[in-house]
């Protein structure tokens, strides 16, 4: 009989049948590598493993002496080819003129045309190098691209950063202020669950509240049958760890 009662329940309300403490494995809910784009040599490292950072912040930069120079240059060639570009074009006015007064040939317009062309296609040339420059010397600074948390440092004033095919990774941060609790649920009980659901994490017993972030679709074979991943994303204003034990509380 009690049997039976059981089971006109887990039809009738088969949430009832679902509510449980599932263990889940906390993790970053985003996590980035960072290396700068440029070559050079690290001149200072302005965090530490464990540091909050904030979005912009400059968390290392290159000795960027040569960087420098070359914005520098750029900018002195372009102030002689804007000088250029003007005689250039004083000259072409004066070549105008007499040639209306058919004091000059075509030819010597034409001339005095191309020395203009000329002229400011160089100086395009220079202004679109010296963007580049400022850029190079920009990436000189490595900034964290969001609000974070520093979880590895690998790199030390001296060190030769190569930019090339392969980034040479200096630091490795981690969102701030927010987490994942993940778990996994058999077929059955995946379907009972849907993303935006609110649900309880439980971490060294504090409780936050979640929604559910994502739903695995494809399962995990384990020695119990098969699984799926869930994500449950919630805020954390203290510091927690990846990897820690968790428990998501289904409603």
């Amino acid at each position: 009989m009690k049997k039976w009662i059981a089971l006109i329940i887990a039809a009738f309300f088969p949430q009832a049948l679902w509510a449980a403490d599932v263990p889940a494995t906390l993790q970053w809910s985003q996590r980035v590598e960072l290396s700068t784009p440029v070559s050079g040599v690290v001149k200072a490292v302005n965090v530490e493993v464990g540091d909050l950072v904030k979005k912009g912040q400059v968390l290392l930069s290159l000795d960027s002496t040569t960087y420098q120079a070359s914005v520098a240059e750029t900018q002195s060639e372009i102030t002689r080819l804007d000088a250029e570009a003007e005689e250039a074009k004083r000259d072409l006015d004066r070549v105008q003129e007499l040639y209306e007064r058919t004091i000059v040939s075509t030819t010597d317009l034409d001339q005095a045309k191309l020395r203009r062309v000329k002229s400011l296609s160089m100086l395009a040339e220079a202004r679109a190098r010296l963007r580049q420059d400022q850029k190079a010397l920009e990436e000189t600074s490595l900034r964290a691209p969001f609000d974070a948390v520093v979880i590895l440092r690998q790199a030390e004033p001296g060190l030769s950063v190569a930019s090339g095919l392969q980034l040479q990774m200096l630091l490795t941060l981690a969102r701030s202020g927010e987490m994942i609790a993940r778990m996994h649920l058999p077929s059955p009980q995946i379907d009972n669950v849907k993303t935006g659901q609110t649900v309880t994490v439980s971490v060294a017993g504090t409780s936050y509240t979640g929604k559910i972030k994502t739903l695995g679709l494809e399962p995990i074979q384990t020695k119990n049958g098969s699984v799926y991943p869930v994500d449950v994303l919630f805020p954390n204003k203290q510091p927690l760890r990846a990897g820690s034990p968790a428990l998501v509380k289904l409603p």
